[in-house]
């Protein structure tokens, strides 16, 4: 379980943040394990302390950690997974693989949607039709059951990396749609302006047109929509990962880790192991907060 940090001894004398010895005990009533503080022995938290050797950043061997307690003491913020691995730690490496996949899937969405929505809103025609039709079919289709159908293509002895990116692209299959649509919205509704047919009279070539003087126009709300569609993206990875058809171990992502938690049994014996969980839901809400802020910011009718 997470190691409880204390301010306070046996005695009621404040002292510097430290850590009871934990023992591990066996119920032999309920036949599950109890843990109990052993406050005849406690190890004070320091920063920059030494402990087991991990490589930094991937190359740089030290065997120094941001925090800790002296050896024999352990100390876990968050608890240990079922195979006794720090939770925090694994925690942060979750949610960067998380967020990493997820900005890498917004951003293949986001270019499909600028060069499909682009050339739909300005060209027009049969072209515009084209597209449109495809766009139907793709927001027809349930979003999850597609993920999963696309994830399960992902051949099972890629790299990490591979998979990271073929996640991604699964992710941006469907995420692409609904910007096209707002940006062929936005161009039909600024191609017939006076300043475009200025630039087309000038010589000015159609591909310059639209990403110099089209998509400029209307830059701040492509802004807010990507960072409204980040929550969605992460959790479509972190679905993926938790059905077991996304990241997979020994690699780490807030699904993954929250495969431990799909045994009810297990999450009340451990409810701690529902913090990626809560990570997830804190990831989400400050990215909506954050595309409200912006949304609020850019629009330029909120003081009229």
């Amino acid at each position: 379980p997470p190691t409880a940090i204390h301010f306070v001894d046996e005695n009621g004398a404040f002292q510097r943040p430290f850590v009871y010895r934990v023992a591990n005990e066996l119920n032999m009533d309920t036949f599950q394990r109890e843990y109990v503080e052993e406050t005849d022995e406690k190890y004070f938290l320091r920063f920059f302390t030494k402990g087991e050797t991990y490589q930094l950043l991937g190359f740089i061997e030290t065997d120094i950690h941001f925090y800790g307690v002296d050896e024999p003491g352990v100390f876990f913020l968050s608890g240990t997974d079922s195979l006794g691995r720090d939770l925090f730690s694994r925690l942060l490496l979750g949610a960067r693989t998380s967020l990493f996949v997820g900005l890498l899937g917004l951003a293949f969405g986001f270019v499909l949607g600028l060069f499909f929505g682009g050339i739909s809103g300005y060209y027009g025609g049969g072209l515009d039709t084209l597209i449109q039709r495809i766009i139907e079919f793709l927001q027809s289709l349930p979003t999850l059951p597609l993920w999963m159908a696309l994830a399960a293509l992902v051949p099972a002895e890629w790299t990490p990396i591979q998979v990271y990116f073929g996640i991604s692209l699964v992710l941006a299959t469907v995420g692409w749609t609904g910007l096209a649509r707002v940006v062929r919205g936005k161009l039909i509704s600024l191609r017939e302006e006076d300043y475009v047919m200025a630039a087309k009279l000038s010589g000015v070539r159609e591909r310059a047109i639209i990403t110099r003087h089209l998509l400029p126009g209307f830059a701040s709300y492509l802004i807010v929509n990507i960072t409204l569609a980040i929550p969605g993206m992460i959790l479509g990875e972190t679905s993926l990962s938790f059905l077991g058809l996304g990241i997979r171990p020994p690699a780490v992502s807030l699904g993954t880790l929250l495969q431990d938690a799909q045994n009810v049994q297990t999450v009340t014996l451990n409810p701690w192991l529902l913090i990626p969980g809560g990570l997830v839901i804190v990831i989400v809400i400050a990215f909506n907060f954050l595309g409200d802020g912006l949304r609020d910011a850019a629009d330029p009718y909120k003081h009229v």
